[in-house]
């Protein structure tokens, strides 16, 4: 133990052979090498000093043809699609409510999702829920798709309810 030997971490030939060119200096062995005390706040610099490092070195190789390709394509359709829906949101009125309404409805799909895996979790009342469903719908089956009168009434009603709500069919 009486020589201590340097933890420093060279960059190896491999990357000036894939990327045809010399390492940047902004890619100094510091930012490779682990920090010397791992407290939380060093670590979480030391992680985005290798995130950052990563992205500079994705970015600036050369992207193959076909990748060049989806890119371009994408890019064509990208401002169509946000045109539309510029013009949908200039369409409309009360931009409030309708960004009220937004927020409330994902707020209702998050709450019940949640209510859904809460009752998921509970014994016995998922199986009795399944079993009140399957009776449901055995039933509703039976009452009004069996027999060819009711069936008609049903799709009667079902086309009357559409017109009521659309106006005409």
């Amino acid at each position: 133990m009486a020589s201590t030997s340097s933890s420093t971490l060279s960059i190896s030939s491999s990357s000036t052979l894939v990327d045809a060119k010399a390492p940047s200096p902004r890619q100094s062995p510091q930012c490779v090498s682990p920090p010397p005390v791992h407290s939380p706040w060093k670590t979480t610099a030391f992680c985005r000093r290798i995130a950052s490092n990563v992205m500079a070195m994705a970015t600036t190789r050369e992207a193959p043809a076909a990748e060049v390709a989806t890119t371009e394509l994408s890019v064509a359709e990208t401002p169509e699609i946000v045109k539309t829906i510029q013009e949908a949101w200039d369409k409309v009125e009360d931009k409030y409510a309708v960004s009220s309404l937004a927020v409330a409805g994902v707020v209702a799909l998050v709450g019940s999702a949640g209510m859904i895996s809460a009752i998921d979790r509970l014994p016995l009342i998922p199986g009795v829920l399944e079993v009140v469903g399957i009776g449901y719908s055995g039933w509703f089956a039976y009452k009004n798709l069996f027999f060819k009168p009711d069936r008609e009434a049903f799709l009667r009603k079902v086309k009357e309810t559409y017109s009521e709500i659309l106006g005409s069919s």
